[in-house]
């Protein structure tokens, strides 16, 4: 009951932020970003592009993969008339394709960028059961698998910027509060349900995706410290806010629930504070593997929290992301100008 008042009130933590803090308030003790390079995805609506404004305000330079090049220009041409000469790159990427990925990495590397902060802040909640290209239920392809590997082939380069720069790398995974309503075998769920064993269900289906997110943070944690690298890896519960996530089912009942809950949602702004704060504050320097909500470190749920099934989904995410059919090409043949 406590809890759920402090946060109503929007009472600050020991971070001395809460629930009612915003991106531009917790950005505050890191102002002069200009020497960061960010790579944000799903930053075309919502947290990712409220998170993507705080962040050019600051002066990084930011890249902005997105499915939709329309919206990521649009998205780059509002920050630029906000700020002037902010540097923001657009490339496509569509998170659901493991080919897409690769081929957002090789152009990425050919721009010959550092790169200091990772944000894997895009999500998606299919109300239908789909399945991707490369053979996986959406929402886990989408939501998860991509980032795993985005993460995987953009690591080098952020240990090599870090060891160059001297400035700490840090990799912020955006999961939610809702990835504690998952419990089971999540291997086989994904198997049952991507091959439609078991009924649909949507919000299990994001919730899995979710848990999935806190499970990569934890094992990531401990391979970034084998590998030596001068890189953090946490992850953040944003807080309920109403975005673009629920735009496949707006009407009266979506209007009316969201209405009755309205004093427990989050503006945008404040949604993205989490996010803002792990990716900059100076207090987080070094701190890896933890997971935070309303920019305060929180406990995940008890299976979040379980090392050996990080490691057992960090397997098959291995064996789910490698190469089918040899390598992919080293640079891909379609126009960056064409929307994937």
């Amino acid at each position: 009951m406590l809890e759920a008042v402090k946060y109503l009130i929007g009472s600050a933590g020991a971070s001395g932020f809460g629930s009612r803090s915003t991106g531009e308030e917790v950005t505050a003790a890191a102002p002069d970003l200009r020497s960061i390079t960010a790579i944000i995805t799903g930053a075309t609506s919502g947290i990712g592009a409220e998170t993507a404004r705080v962040l050019a305000m600051r002066g990084a330079r930011l890249v902005l993969p997105a499915r939709s090049l329309k919206a990521a220009e649009e998205t780059r041409a509002r920050i630029a008339a906000a700020f002037p000469g902010a540097d923001v790159i657009v490339l496509p990427l569509d998170l659901s394709s493991l080919s897409s990925v690769r081929c957002f990495v090789a152009r990425f590397l050919a721009l010959h960028l550092p790169l200091n902060l990772l944000i894997n802040n895009a999500g998606k909640f299919s109300h239908e059961h789909a399945v991707s290209e490369d053979g996986v239920e959406m929402t886990f392809a989408t939501n998860y698998l991509g980032h795993f590997l985005l993460t995987k082939l953009l690591l080098p380069k952020m240990a090599e910027t870090a060891s160059e720069t001297g400035i700490q790398g840090r990799i912020v995974n955006v999961s939610s509060s809702i990835h504690g309503w998952f419990s089971g075998d999540c291997l086989r769920y994904l198997d049952l349900m991507t091959r439609k064993k078991i009924r649909y269900d949507a919000t299990q289906a994001y919730a899995l995706s979710k848990l999935a997110n806190v499970h990569h943070t934890k094992e990531l944690t401990g391979r970034l410290e084998r590998m030596d690298a001068d890189v953090t890896a946490n992850c953040v519960h944003p807080g309920i806010v109403r975005t673009r996530l629920t735009r496949d089912r707006e009407g009266l009942v979506t209007d009316l629930a969201f209405f009755l809950a309205s004093k427990l949602l989050k503006t945008i702004p404040q949604a993205a504070a989490t996010t803002c704060y792990v990716a900059t504050h100076p207090r987080l320097a070094g701190a890896s593997g933890k997971y935070f909500a309303d920019c305060n470190e929180a406990s995940p749920s008890s299976l979040a929290s379980s090392p050996h099934e990080a490691g057992r989904l960090w397997r098959a995410s291995e064996s789910m992301t490698a190469p089918r059919f040899g390598p992919e090409p080293a640079f891909p043949s379609d126009s960056p100008d064409e929307e994937m």
